[in-house]
């Protein structure tokens, strides 16, 4: 069985970790296949949303240990460079919205793969950890960036050093997730998200994605002119059309995401 399980629908492409028995944990075969279903992802034209989930109990625990331990593994330094640092990049730079939806525990390079996502919704039995301490490493996966920008650099710094587990609930206080959803139909909820993510003009939101990153870095002056040329750029879609259409005609707009 693929260690990656991936359909499309209307739409969506969900992309499912598949090792529940290792709690969707990471090894260098699946980090690799995750890389080329994401790039089929940006490719493909009918795909307008990306849901990533995982399998059986847990989001992803990160890295899994065994092959770290493997004394004929790769050293830590590949692994970062060839399997986790890709993923994080082809998510940030996805011109679409990309989903994450934490099922359950998301550890580690897990959790930090999962917060990078542009919307993150978590199942009320869902937690988050930065394991790395407990095992002497730093945090990975882009958490030292991510983390500290969702909630501070105070309480991210406590979280990484010491290793605590954040349920689903803190975490949507301390606005680690976007949404908290009953277990119970937690799958349809989040799949129902991402069928409105599909649905709205992704041309759009890719723009605004890019705002976004682009904000993080430069000064004000630089980010009006950025958004200056950006909505220029939006207006001239079909979907900037088709919604003032709709709108003056008091109808349901069909953005098609060009």
């Amino acid at each position: 069985m693929s260690t990656i399980l991936f359909d499309i629908e209307d739409g969506v492409a969900r992309v499912t970790l598949n090792r529940p028995d290792r709690l969707n944990a990471f090894d260098g075969p699946t980090a690799r296949l995750l890389q080329a279903r994401l790039d089929e992802c940006a490719s493909l034209h009918e795909v307008r949303a990306v849901l990533i989930t995982g399998s059986g109990k847990g989001f992803c625990a990160g890295q899994d240990l065994a092959e770290v331990a493997d004394p004929k593994g790769p050293p830590m330094s590949t692994i970062l460079a060839e399997h986790y640092n890709p993923v994080v990049r082809k998510i940030r730079t996805m011109p679409k919205p990309v989903l994450a939806a934490v099922n359950g525990v998301a550890a580690g390079a897990g959790a930090n793969i999962a917060l990078c996502c542009d919307v993150v919704v978590a199942a009320h039995s869902a937690s988050f950890i930065q394991a790395f301490s407990l095992v002497g490493l730093i945090p990975d996966s882009g958490g030292t960036w991510t983390l500290p920008r969702l909630v501070g650099r105070q309480k991210a710094s406590a979280l990484m050093m010491l290793g605590d587990k954040v349920d689903a609930t803190e975490a949507e206080r301390m606005g680690m997730v976007y949404q908290v959803m009953p277990d119970d139909g937690f799958a349809e909820a989040a799949m129902a998200l991402a069928r409105r993510l599909a649905a709205q003009p992704t041309r759009a939101l890719a723009l605004t994605k890019h705002a976004l990153t682009m904000g993080e870095t430069q000064d004000l002056d630089a980010q009006l002119d950025l958004e200056d040329r950006l909505q220029q750029e939006a207006a001239d879609t079909y979907d900037h059309r088709e919604g003032v259409d709709a709108f003056l005609a008091k109808r349901k707009p069909l953005f098609r995401g060009s």
